[in-house]
């Protein structure tokens, strides 16, 4: 039996308000300026300055403009250190365009290939939902990015440079996404009509010649070759003609990406720690490099990536960005603000329970530079964010150590700083989680 709001608990409702001054208070203020800002608390940026102990150096704040980019922009600002160093440059900038194109046509193909995979279910099903949901989207992971990487290799921003839908894609997501989902349902249509997979396969392959097609509109055609020149710090000159992408990442970043591997925090009853886990149907290159995490504690999690930026060597970390963010004094901390005082209100879910109930999940990836230790502890975390200088502390943010804890999920690490037992849980065949899991978020 359902209860409505009735006259009398409505009267209740306003009584009870206006009992408390404050809310009067607290109203004017917020109503003026806004939750976010009547309750923003200084003393978080006082008490965390852009210092650290460990502290890499790195090349100019990259921008992701108008994209959901930001987990190619992460990948990439880890691996242009490698170029820097190895040419003495200033700066640099891997193409963020080419791994887009490569991952949006891979993508492409994962889709129509979960859509053959699955032609029996309704279409009403949550799993048909799921894949029809966003099946070109922005967002991605690191094993995502090592999939293209491995196949296609990687290119300066020179020679494959921003576009107006590389920078700005939601019309470019649309509209692909519109042929594909039209893909789906003639697809779907043919194989409830009778048709045999052998001709489905042979329409697909006409689909993604189709989907080339409009990434190569609006993006350019991607160079199989290249002429690769550039001048370093000491005003040497290096040159590099007709190079291909796949020579380009081995001779001047040279790591095997297969040595890099996702350390998640995810506290929930479902995922015990020191196991692995997979989400099934997320990924981009078929037959390509799977996700797979390997779960651990906090403190474990963030032992290994103090770890690697010891080893002056940067992190690529996944994070729910969004919460307690003040991104005009670029803090990501627990006491950014103040909402128990400005609202009147408390907010007590855990980390697990905001998983649980899907009020957080990985939603940016950015790059960890350094880290400030107290007597081997840490307590501020430096972040090399890509949405531009003129974000945060010219384009740079601090992460308190409480933040990581409580909404950051993932970070990627070299296995060569895993304990033993630590790479014989990453060893274990890893357990498949449902394709809407938190933990398949993309970043």
């Amino acid at each position: 039996m359902s209860v409505e709001i009735s006259a009398q608990t409505l009267e209740a409702m306003k009584r009870g308000f206006r009992a408390d001054p404050a809310n009067r208070i607290r109203m004017n203020a917020i109503i003026k300026h806004g939750a976010a800002d009547a309750a923003e608390d200084a003393r978080e940026k006082i008490n965390n300055p852009m210092a650290f102990s460990i502290d890499i150096p790195t090349g100019k704040i990259t921008e992701q403009k108008k994209s959901g980019r930001c987990w190619l922009f992460a990948s990439l600002n880890t691996l242009r250190l490698e170029v820097m160093r190895k040419l003495n440059l200033e700066t640099f900038e891997l193409s963020q365009t080419w791994a887009m194109f490569w991952d949006k046509l891979e993508k492409a193909n994962y889709f129509l290939e979960s859509v053959l995979e699955t032609l029996d279910e309704e279409t009403d099903s949550r799993l048909i939902a799921h894949l029809l949901a966003n099946p070109i989207q922005d967002g991605g992971q690191w094993d995502m990015f090592c999939a293209l990487a491995d196949k296609y290799g990687v290119v300066p921003k020179d020679a494959y440079p921003e576009t107006f839908h590389s920078s700005e894609t939601a019309y470019m997501n649309h509209l692909i996404t519109f042929k594909l989902r039209e893909f789906a349902c003639s697809l779907r249509e043919q194989h409830a009509n009778g048709a045999k997979p052998d001709a489905l396969a042979a329409q697909k392959e006409a689909m993604m010649a189709e989907v080339y097609k409009l990434l190569a509109l609006c993006c350019g055609e991607p160079p199989e070759r290249f002429d690769f020149e550039v001048r370093d710090k000491d005003k040497g000159f290096h040159r590099d003609l007709g190079i291909t992408p796949k020579a380009f990442f081995d001779k001047y970043i040279g790591r095997s990406l297969d040595d890099y591997i996702s350390i998640i925090n995810a506290p929930t009853a479902d995922k015990p720690y020191n196991k692995t886990f997979t989400v099934a149907y997320l990924g981009n290159v078929k037959g390509g490099r799977p996700v797979k995490y390997l779960n651990l504690p906090v403190d474990e999690q963030k032992s290994l990536a103090i770890a690697q930026l010891s080893d002056n060597e940067p992190v690529w970390f996944g994070c729910d960005v969004g919460k307690m963010l003040n991104r005009g004094a670029g803090i990501m901390g627990l006491r950014t603000f103040d909402f128990e005082a400005a609202l009147g209100s408390s907010f007590n879910m855990d980390k697990a329970r905001r998983l649980d109930y899907g009020h957080s999940l990985m939603t940016h990836a950015m790059v960890l530079l350094g880290v400030n230790l107290i007597d081997g502890k840490p307590n501020r975390w430096k972040v090399e964010n890509s949405w531009g200088k003129d974000s945060g502390q010219e384009g740079y943010y601090i992460m308190t150590d409480e933040w990581f804890s409580e909404y950051n999920y993932q970070v990627v690490v070299n296995r060569k700083y895993l304990s033993p037992a630590q790479l014989s849980a990453w060893e274990q065949e890893p357990i498949t989680l449902k394709p809407w899991d938190p933990m398949g978020s993309l970043a």
